[in-house]
């Protein structure tokens, strides 16, 4: 099967590492892809060690030709400006497409979006609450749930022994995210603050960074249990040294870090925001609390700081609920969605 992968975003982050993961699996399933990217991203660097075609476009409105998708069932896109290439594309060179969205936000009013969506073959949400955002505006689309898939990441012993020496007798409780507003990094912040006056054992590691960075700060200036480490692009060592991760999102699509973060065998406690009940099955697979409350969410951390019962059980559960957002099963579900369109070609 010949599919053209299509994401011009300029960083790296879930939705890029998620992209990777797919293409990978397609890859060794025997796959021909050809890739779309912006040339200053990470993501770009990543998919040029890969065995497939990769052409560059900086913006949607550049790099349209057609040999990139001549020989494509398909393309399928992973980000918003991406849409926009494949629907231009399409217009083009007739040929059609497929839009992963993974987050749950309102969809645009735009002439330019509700064309670009409209004149999608079929839409999949990462999540039940991302396909039901997607039918409020475009009823008639046809809108699928398909999960991401967890990466996984190699830890250094040498760098997990430092985080560890660092955090030394401390139940470690680590959030790693873009400091966005909308991350919820401030619920993360508040629970701290009300654990730093019950349970001196308990620190927090922020991962991340972002424009709300010197506003978190600041409101942590009491906080001497809250440690600020910046982007960490190793991010499989702290999975590797930490006690326990949370995900404290006001909105959020799904939550991969979630998944990424159970792969590793660390307990979870999320929000009940957007798709992360999706992935958080509560008291089996982690602990969900209501949306920005602070004092719920320091209560879970509570209990699980003082079980290792609870602890074990939550990893043992969250290890079997992984098995239906694994990348196998997640490639197959796009490979029947792409042959419903490769017989209709």
């Amino acid at each position: 099967m010949n599919i053209c992968h299509v994401n011009l975003a300029t960083g790296f982050s879930g939705g890029e590492r998620q992209t990777l993961v797919l293409i990978k699996e397609q890859i060794k399933l025997g796959y021909t892809l050809t890739v779309v990217a912006n040339p200053k991203s990470p993501f770009f660097v990543e998919v040029e060690k890969l065995n497939c075609r990769v052409f560059p476009s900086k913006h949607f409105l550049l790099g349209h030709r057609s040999i990139i998708t001549k020989d494509c069932t398909l393309m399928h896109v992973h980000e918003g400006r991406a849409i926009y290439w494949a629907y231009i594309q399409k217009l083009l060179f007739k040929k059609p497409y497929i839009i992963t969205r993974r987050i749950d936000n309102p969809l645009k009013k735009k002439a330019l979006s509700l064309r670009a969506y409209e004149a999608a073959s079929a839409i999949t949400g990462v999540s039940n609450k991302v396909v039901e955002v997607v039918k409020r505006r475009h009823p008639k689309a046809h809108a699928v749930f398909i999960p991401d898939s967890p990466a996984r990441y190699t830890s250094d012993p040498i760098e997990v022994k430092k985080i560890r020496e660092q955090f030394e007798g401390k139940f470690l409780v680590i959030k790693a995210a873009k400091m966005y507003k909308h991350k919820g990094f401030d619920i993360a912040i508040e629970a701290a603050t009300l654990l730093n006056n019950i349970n001196k054992n308990i620190e927090f590691a922020l991962l991340g960074d972002g424009p709300e960075f010197e506003a978190l700060k600041a409101q942590a200036a009491g906080a001497s249990n809250v440690y600020f480490m910046g982007n960490q692009k190793e991010v499989g060592n702290w999975f590797e040294a930490a006690d326990l991760l949370i995900h404290t999102s006001h909105t959020e699509g799904m939550g991969s870090v979630i998944l990424e973060a159970m792969a590793a065998g660390l307990p979870v406690v999320g929000s009940k925001a957007g798709g992360i009940p999706d992935v958080i099955t509560h008291d089996e697979s982690g602990l969900l609390f209501e949306i920005a409350d602070a004092k719920e969410l320091s209560a879970h951390i509570q209990s699980i700081y003082h079980s290792k019962e609870l602890r074990d059980r939550l990893i043992d559960g969250a290890a079997q609920h992984l098995n239906k957002f694994e990348i196998e099963t997640t490639a197959q579900t796009y490979q029947s969605l792409y042959q419903q369109f490769e017989k209709q070609l």
